[in-house]
Order: C-alpha cells, then structure tokens, then sequence
C-alpha cells in the first residue's frame, strides 16, 4: 500500500521504516549503534514480553528511566501491541510519583534500581500496581522487603522477535504525558498514535530534515520534545538520532563533534547557558545546522547564530496540543514564535473569548482542523478537559501578542503576569532585560507578598561562574531598561533556580520561598527608582 503521508499508528510506522532502512544506523548511544532492525526487534520482543506479563490493550505502563536504549524499546514495544505509555520524571518523589503512577492505573512499572527506595516510601498508596521491571538488579532482600513483586530486567526481555498481530488505530491511546508539574500535581495528557506522528509530519519540513540529517537530544525520554520532536521527527525522516544522559554545557560541543549532529532540540535556558561558556577559537566549526526550540531572547539567539553558524528555529507548543505555531527557516521576525501551521485554529481572546485586536496581548486558545492531533482529554480529570475546553477551544494559559501580518509573539504564562501598583507585568520582560546584564547567567521573576496586600517583584538571580554583583548595581542596570513600576523590589542571589529536568523553572517553589532572609530589599535599602 503507498502512503501519502506515514502510517499513523507508531508501531506502523516503526515497521515501515525498519523494512526500508534495515542495516542503517537509527541511535546512537555513548558508544553503542543500533540500527532500524534492531530497534524493530528489541521493540517486538517488548511487545510479546507485555504479551507474556498479561497486559492486554489498553493497559496503562509506567516508565521510571533515565535516557537510555531499553526506554525506546520498551514505549515502542507498548505502541506495538496497544499498552499505553506512561513516562513518569525521574525526579518524582513522594506523592508526586505515588499521584502518577496510582492515577493512570498503571499495572506495570520499569524502574531503575536508583529510583527503588522512593517506591518503597509509598507502596501501601499503590492501589493498582501489579509488578516492577527493575533495571540494574536487585537483592533478595530488596525482593522480600517489596509489597509489590520485583522482576528483572533482563527476564521480562526473555521473549520472542517476531510481530504481534493486534489492531491498532490512530485514534487509539498511545501515551499519557504527564504536566511537568512547574505548578503542583500534574495532569496527564491522553495522546492517541496520530497525534505525536502528525505533530512531527508537520514540523520536519520546516526544519528541512531528511536522511541525512543526525538528530541529537539531550532532553529526558520522559518529554514530549525527546519523544516527539527527536525520536519520532527521526524515524519520519529516516536519518538518525544521537541520545544523551542529560545536558552539560561544558561537554555539548564535543558530543555535537563527535557524532556530527545536524540539528538538537532546546528548552528554556539552554541556549542562554551555552551562549555564556568561553568562547573557543572553533567554535564556528561544528556540524549543526538547526537548533529548535522555544524562549530563547533575540539577542542571545542572534550571538548563538552568528558565533556557531547555526539557524534557532522557535515555536510555541504543550503537550495537550503539539507545536502549532512555529518560525520557518527563510521567513523569520525578531522575537516572534512564527505563524500558526495549515491544520489548526489560532486565537487571541480576552478574559471573556472575545478575540482581541493585533498588537494586544491575549490568550492563546487553540482547536485543530483534523481528528486526533492533539490530546483526547485530560485522564481520568473530566472537569479539567471541560474547564480547558471552554467554548469549544482549548485554553492554552498563555498570553502572546500578533501583529497585522498574523506572526505571533509569546508574552508570558497568565499565571506568571503579575500586578503591581495597578500595572500588568511581564515576567518574562523583566528576565529578559534581568538576563542582559553581562554578570548575569539566569534569573526568575516572581510574584512575593510584602506590607501590601498587592504583589512586590523579587527577582531571583544566578550569576555567572565567579562574578560578584551588588543588588543595588543590578536594580541601577534595571531602572535603565524596564518602566519604573516593573524593576523588582526585592533580589536574591541563588547559586541555582529549581528546575524540572527538561530545565523548566519551579515558580512555584520561589514563590513558596517568597521573602527569605537572603533577600534584599530596596526599599528598606533607601534605593529609589525614578518615574
């Protein structure tokens, strides 16, 4: 049968390319390669070991890993035979694990044996949990300590190559991806097959990739980015994938290097961190031709570009509903996240879903124009999706701005604008001009409560490796550059920001800090700010 598009089932689609591209390389990892078949294989025995263990379609499986091979087969195996994915954050603890695992209803876990103590603290909260996979081993002790039955690795792997025949459809379940939890408990996302493959369809053109192309990732499989935008963006363009444990500001150029990657994949202040390494003389001389991702400042992108001979494509997406605005290659603006892709609706509303004119800040609400790209609903949280899906549109929670020509430009999360003294404030405007500061590395800007009843800025900032800096010079820098109302009245210098492992910052926690005894206060310094 020929294809106008790929297959939109994932198992579909990995068998596809297996076939047409069996002896070339599709990850590298460290120092090992595994090729197409490979995958295919490890993946169909994963698929008969879920077989084997009694999950049946439908099935929900957690998976509690660091980047590794195992984690791919072990998702593609369960897009195989009809188990539903669900990546759990390796930094989960406490009831933040115990709400994720026990709220899918997953029935089985893969988890690594670093991660088993945590399991342990809250196993009796564990109603539903049948069986943990456990990699690197583990004690007959630990096994007889366990209230739920421990199972090696390598015996659930013990299982046939050969194809599972069970159907599958793109409206199916594929994965539950859970919120990164920037603001407490989180919610998961009920993805079907065709929305994560039509997400990537939609963006490879636009970053030109194709056989040749080498794509490295550094972000954790538990991502959407690492899932969607590199794995799955690089089995549709038939090339190849690098995956990395974690990110190294100090080691990525030698890793792009050493694997000759042609594009990777950002988030947060990724760019900004490289950005602010030393310089080397061969800097220009690497083999990357695309960075893409989101929130990178103007500036700091067009310094990355020129000084490392790459092109930063940006986009704004969630995991409820795939990246549907996004730049392309040859028609960017400064600062804008592009236009909104062929196959879905964009709106800028006000708080009541009236639309609101260009050049005024709104927000985003989204609905796609073809069935099953974007999440099925929130699971098992039926008074969430409503609540999102007001009007018939999904409510993304962001505010971004578009001009007459219809670019779009992020302004920030609702929920980070803050209001002092009667005026909205973007705190992303007030990192933005926080960040320029050339002592600066990153900073967050939080709403805190002082004397007031209304909110005071503090801005909470991480210097760059061995700079010093008084708060009273950085609010002089600030002054110069933000209206009055917005420089920060309070600052603490933090020797990191608390960040998800996808390098999210918790504004949740700063704000639960909120005034601490490290915090400076210009008020209470006698540092004014002139109007």
């Amino acid at each position: 049968m020929t294809h106008t598009h790929p297959p939109y089932v994932l198992g579909d689609l990995i068998e596809e390319r297996a076939k047409r591209n069996s002896d070339r390389i599709f990850l590298r990892f460290k120092d090992q390669s595994y090729t197409y078949d490979d995958m295919n294989r490890s993946a169909n025995r994963c698929a008969n070991a879920f077989l084997q263990q009694g999950i049946e379609k439908g099935d929900k499986i957690s998976i509690m890993l660091p980047n590794c091979p195992e984690y791919i087969w072990i998702w593609w195996g369960s897009a195989k035979m009809g188990a539903v994915e669900v990546p759990i954050n390796t930094s989960y603890k406490g009831e933040f694990l115990r709400h994720i695992i026990d709220q899918s209803d997953s029935t089985l876990l893969f988890l690594d044996h670093e991660y088993l103590d945590r399991l342990k603290l809250i196993e009796d909260g564990l109603t539903k949990l049948k069986k943990v996979v456990v990699f690197g081993g583990f004690t007959k002790e630990e096994a007889a300590a366990s209230k739920i039955p421990l199972m090696s690795w390598e015996e659930f792997f013990n299982a046939p190559e050969t194809p599972v025949d069970i159907p599958i459809y793109p409206h199916d379940p594929q994965n539950i991806i859970y919120t990164s939890g920037t603001t407490g408990l989180s919610k998961g996302t009920l993805g079907p097959h065709k929305f994560w493959i039509v997400t990537a369809e939609q963006l490879l053109p636009l970053r030109e990739g194709g056989r040749d192309d080498i794509f490295y990732t550094f972000l954790p499989l538990y991502h959407m980015n690492g899932q969607c935008l590199t794995t799955i963006t690089a089995l549709l363009a038939e090339g190849q994938m690098v995956l990395s444990d974690k990110f190294s500001a100090s080691r990525f150029w030698d890793e792009i290097k050493k694997y000759q990657a042609t594009q990777f994949n950002y988030l947060g202040a990724v760019i900004p961190i490289l950005e602010k390494q030393p310089e080397r003389p061969d800097d220009i001389d690497n083999t990357i031709k695309i960075a893409f991702g989101a929130g990178c400042p103007q500036a700091v992108m067009e310094r990355f570009e020129k000084r490392f001979g790459c092109t930063c494509m940006e986009g704004f997406g969630m995991s409820e509903i795939g990246i549907p605005i996004h730049t392309t290659l040859y028609d960017r603006r400064p600062g804008s996240c592009g236009k909104p892709l062929p196959i879905y609706e964009i709106k800028l509303v006000d708080d009541e879903d009236n639309e609101v004119p260009p050049g005024v800040p709104g927000e985003i609400i989204f609905r796609p124009k073809e069935p099953f790209t974007m999440m099925l609903g929130y699971y098992n949280m039926p008074d969430k999706t409503l609540e999102t899906y007001r009007n018939l549109w999904f409510h993304t929670g962001d505010l971004a701005k578009r001009d007459e020509d219809g670019y779009f430009y992020f302004e920030d999360r609702k929920k980070d604008s803050l209001r002092r003294r009667g005026e909205n404030i973007s705190s992303f405007e007030v990192e933005r001009a926080i960040n320029s500061h050339p002592k600066v590395l990153e900073s967050a800007a939080v709403a805190v409560k002082a004397e007031m009843p209304e909110d005071e800025v503090k801005i909470c900032v991480v210097l760059k490796p061995g700079e010093t800096l008084a708060p009273e010079e950085l609010i002089a820098f600030a002054a110069e550059r933000m209206p009055y109302f917005a420089v920060p009245r309070f600052v603490e210098f933090m020797d990191s920001l608390p960040k998800t492992p996808t390098e999210r910052v918790q504004k949740y926690l700063l704000k639960q800090a909120g005034i601490t005894p490290n915090t400076w206060d210009r008020e209470k310094a006698g540092v004014e700010v002139k109007r």
